[in-house]
């Protein structure tokens, strides 16, 4: 089943911040993606009932096992997506917005020929 792309942006908002402050809770996400706290709480509930994330007693949001690997996945494109277009000369702002859009849509397919290309690319580099 595909998940939303909204879903994913959450998703992937969850993840970073847990890496950046270890603990993660509504309003910590709609601050970084500046959506209204009612909106965010609307997407938790959605995110909570598909089984992506949990929210513990004390309101901290914590990514489910299948949530985790929806939100690495689109996080690694992300981050490879950024650096290639970085690469080829493109602003880091412009890069990133684009990448934010593309990580959605591009097939598998496609995104592992590209990291195989950027890795392959790069270690001839070193």
């Amino acid at each position: 089943m595909k998940i939303h792309s909204s879903a994913e942006d959450y998703l992937e908002t969850i993840l970073v911040l847990h890496q950046e402050k270890g603990k993660v809770r509504s309003v910590d996400v709609a601050n970084r993606l500046g959506y209204s706290k009612p909106s965010i709480s609307v997407a938790m509930k959605n995110l909570k009932a598909s089984g992506d994330i949990d929210i513990d007693d004390h309101g901290y949001i914590n990514l489910t096992d299948k949530g985790r690997a929806i939100a690495e996945n689109i996080y690694e494109r992300h981050l490879l997506l950024t650096r290639l277009f970085i690469s080829l000369g493109v602003s880091p702002d412009v890069a990133r917005d684009d990448s934010c859009r593309i990580e959605h849509v591009i097939s598998q397919e496609t995104f592992d020929r590209i990291k195989d290309h950027v890795n392959k690319y790069l270690s001839e580099k070193d």
